[in-house]
């Protein structure tokens, strides 16, 4: 117990370093509003800037009876986040030669509809057609029994596909089921050791636990299940089995962390191997899924991302990682059935780049302030402005601007959440609030070399 406070210690004064007080006050208040909207126990959280693991934060209490504080030392179970992990034991065993993604899975698991056509990079993207074991967000009275992975495959892998491979995107939990017996079939190991030798291990992941054996101990987070708007109360533990390769891992987040900095630095899979994981598969049509090989590959405050979340009973977790900024956020959280981790994260993601990023300005949000206010009262000053955004404020846009904008009153904050370069300009992003209302706006604008506006925009929060 002593070596693990006194690491906690050391951690986090080293974590005080990499990013300011300011930054760290806004991510706290951020998940502590959060948690306190939804009622959800508790969360814990990690910031990788730099490439290195910045801050890491626990809120709330990770058990309730009795209540016993979260701390970023405690493990929580991260779901469908597990995928990225059985995708790169696949890519490995493709690095040594063992099996081509492009194989056909009944190569290796018999028995399956069709496995002569679906292909291992069709389970891994969800392209297969297989139909999910478990679309629900509970658990039903058959999953709390012992499973094997081979009888979930017996009655999801030999249903009729849900489509032809290859021709749509449909998420699927018996994908990972099929890849993990494909681990297992060729390694010779279970694969959680497997992942244990060739993963956890070497990026010193060490305090990974496979929660489809046994619950978490009493030093981890205790999931929760809410009916309705009921109390918190501790959910049902799944029966062994049931999430297999698909969901079974929990760590603390600063393991997670460890995972998505190698990810971002390419250091422990072959570059070919990152490119296959990474890069979004197409659909026999040409239709791009936004889905890699366990990861969804999307673009969140205008920076490239990779994401995913995870849930299991009791857990939701969300990760997202910025592999060109070498940045992340992760985020888990210890009641199902809730977005209280995915929202903490978005709310997090601008607040990373909203300093130190490339096209920013100190000078960009008072300006911004003042044309607002100006726009209020249905007025600009048209020097400010390029040719065409001159055009865009026709006497319609200021009359609709006027109106609209008016009664609000006078903003109560106006605070840049986020900037970047785009197109040869900069572009900034500003949320705006009120005192005497509930109306939250976002104004966005691009600025052109010479400091002239090519955009102004202001629209509500959705």
């Amino acid at each position: 117990m002593r070596r693990i406070l006194l690491f906690v210690l050391s951690f986090s004064t080293l974590a005080a370093a990499q990013i300011d007080a300011d930054l760290r006050a806004k991510i706290d208040t951020a998940a502590e509003q959060v948690l306190a909207t939804t009622g959800v126990p508790s969360a814990s959280l990690a910031v990788v800037k730099d490439g290195k693991v910045a801050y890491t934060h626990a809120y709330g209490n990770a058990r309730l009876d009795p209540k016993t504080p979260a701390q970023p030392q405690m493990r929580y179970s991260i779901g469908s986040i597990s995928k990225q992990f059985t995708a790169a034991a696949i890519l490995l065993l493709e690095q040594q030669g063992k099996l081509s993604i492009n194989d056909p899975v009944s190569k290796y698991v018999p028995g399956l509809t069709r496995g002569d056509e679906v292909t291992i990079r069709m389970v891994l993207s969800h392209t297969s057609g297989y139909q999910d074991y478990w679309p629900e967000d509970y658990l039903m009275p058959p999953m709390l029994k012992p499973v094997t992975a081979q009888q979930i495959l017996d009655k999801w892998g030999a249903k009729p596909l849900d489509f032809d491979p290859g021709t749509k995107w449909q998420y699927s939990n018996t994908n990972y089921v099929i890849a993990g017996r494909i681990v297992e079939k060729i390694s010779g190991t279970e694969i959680f050791h497997f992942l244990q030798q060739n993963v956890f291990t070497l990026l010193q992941m060490k305090s990974v636990y496979n929660s489809d054996v046994a619950k978490l101990g009493d030093t981890d987070a205790q999931g929760y299940i809410r009916y309705a708007l009921g109390p918190p109360r501790p959910a049902p533990k799944e029966g062994a089995g049931w999430m297999f390769a698909a969901g079974e891992l929990a760590m603390p987040v600063y393991d997670l962390a460890l995972w998505d900095i190698s990810m971002m630095n390419k250091s422990l899979l072959s570059p070919k191997s990152y490119d296959e994981m990474f890069e979004s598969v197409k659909l026999k049509n040409g239709s791009d899924t936004h889905y890699g090989l366990g990861v969804f590959t999307n673009s969140r405050v205008g920076h490239d991302a990779l994401e995913h979340s995870g849930e299991v009973s009791g857990f939701v977790s969300e990760n997202i990682v910025f592999p060109i900024d070498h940045a992340a956020i992760i985020v888990l959280t210890n009641q199902d059935a809730s977005e209280a981790a995915s929202t903490i994260a978005r709310q997090v993601a601008p607040l990373l780049f909203s300093t130190a990023t490339p096209g920013a300005s100190p000078d960009a949000e008072p300006q911004a302030r003042e044309i607002f206010e100006g726009l209020q009262q249905g007025k600009i000053d048209r020097t400010l402005f390029t040719e065409w955004c001159n055009a865009y404020f026709s006497q319609q846009a200021l009359d609709d601007f006027k109106s609209s904008l008016s009664p609000l009153g006078a903003p109560d904050t106006f605070h840049q959440e986020s900037s970047s370069l785009r197109g040869g300009m900069s572009f900034h992003a500003f949320t705006v609030t009120f005192k005497n209302s509930k109306q939250k706006l976002i104004v966005t604008t691009y600025t052109m070399p010479d400091g002239k506006l090519e955009q102004y925009l202001v629209t509500p929060v959705q």
